[in-house]
């Protein structure tokens, strides 16, 4: 039987302002505690392997565990940034020195124009825009003429929303691939990102999103761990956030129970390596529309089904659970906030009551899994693996 190795980034589940947090309009964020207000958060798992033992957090109930079950603490963001590819491509040993360009004023005129004849469609919006309203207010446009809905967040991303009666799926995916192809350079966006709906007005998204990322500079852990012979399973959008470099095997999801299931079956498998899953919901179902009830709701989701992976995990196993970066559902911003990320460690062989603190990277994450498997080489980050073993 191989080594395993179970990482699960909850998107978007941030534990309290970093200290640059007023310089990205984000001060006073804390998802957690945000999502705690609308009375839901009920996770009573998590609590007992130390989740709420993380600084930031550790204030929120007076029944808290003296110290971790395992390993809990927090990591500090180094790179430039807060989206998700930036996060994610940090946890695996990238740190992004220069902020992905975003576009609050729209993409240029040229690239829009060239990007409107490769397609063969005129274009609407070509503004930031909330994923949900933009199809209400172009929605009925875009159906009437066939134009694409292009539009940006506060993120680095550049968004093609369609209606599948419209533009089949497939073909709104062959269209991202084109501006994925022209966004280079200056107008290298972290994410172009297929967004299609259906239905009557005001129209509903689908679950056929679909991310199509910038291309990592250079090897992250899952490419190491892929040429050392390792398995790298991906569950959800970890194929699309690396642009596909440095996987074995991948399955995309539709929902957080989607992501759930499908680790939990990696649990029941044999392999020898990392399972990698993204659990969006938070982020793109609550984080983004202010939703602190749909947040709670969801975390306590998470809690419940918990116990089911921790049952299927062997004795030498070891379970992360992290996040990207933070998306406070009361603040008056819909945007990402630029928050800690927590990082808790449960694996039975492990030493107990571990309070890692606060690291000074999400690295130290992809460090710590490499170091587990004995190939540290050529990523930032420093290790805590001596701290959660001897």
């Amino acid at each position: 039987m191989g080594k395993r190795v179970f990482l699960i980034v909850l998107d978007s589940v941030g534990v309290g302002e970093m200290p640059d947090a007023a310089e990205f309009g984000d001060e006073g964020s804390n998802t957690v505690k945000a999502a705690a207000t609308s009375g839901f958060l009920d996770m009573p798992n998590m609590k007992k392997l130390g989740f709420f033992n993380i600084k930031g957090i550790d204030d929120m109930y007076d029944d808290i565990p003296e110290a971790p079950l395992y390993a809990a603490g927090r990591c500090a963001e180094k790179s430039k940034g807060k989206d998700t590819t930036t996060g994610h491509w940090e946890i695996a040993g990238l740190i992004s020195t220069k902020p992905m360009p975003t576009f609050p004023d729209g993409f240029p005129d040229e690239f829009m124009e060239a990007f409107s004849k490769r397609v063969g469609r005129k274009l609407l919006c070509n503004k930031p825009y909330s994923g949900t309203d933009v199809i209400r207010d172009y929605g009925r446009e875009h159906v009437e003429t066939g134009a694409l809905i292009c539009y940006t967040s506060a993120d680095s991303v550049f968004q093609i929303a369609a209606h599948e009666s419209v533009v089949p799926v497939e073909t709104l995916y062959d269209y991202c691939r084109i501006a994925r192809e022209m966004l280079t350079g200056d107008l290298a966006v972290g994410r172009v990102i297929a967004r299609p709906f259906e239905g009557e007005w005001p129209y509903t998204r689908t679950p056929r999103r679909h991310d199509f990322s910038v291309e990592p500079p250079k090897d992250t852990m899952l490419d190491i761990l892929k040429k050392k012979g390792y398995d790298v399973l991906s569950v959800g959008k970890i194929i699309d956030i690396f642009a596909e470099k440095g996987i074995t095997e991948y399955v995309r999801t539709v929902s957080n129970e989607d992501g759930i299931n499908r680790t939990i079956e990696n649990a029941g498998k044999d392999f020898n390596g990392l399972s990698f899953t993204n659990l969006v919901d938070y982020d793109m179902l609550y984080g983004h529309r202010n939703d602190p009830e749909g947040y709670a709701k969801a975390l306590t989701y998470f809690d419940q089904r918990l116990p089911e992976l921790l049952e299927k995990l062997r004795d030498d196993d070891v379970l992360m659970i992290t996040a990207d970066h933070g998306c406070d559902p009361v603040t008056p911003s819909t945007d990402h906030s630029r928050e800690y990320i927590p990082i808790v460690v449960y694996g039975r062989n492990l030493k107990k009551g571990v309070n890692l603190g606060t690291r000074t990277g999400f690295s130290d994450i992809g460090a710590t899994i490499l170091d587990i498997f004995g190939v540290n080489e050529g990523i930032a980050g420093e290790s805590f693996l001596k701290e959660i073993t001897e």
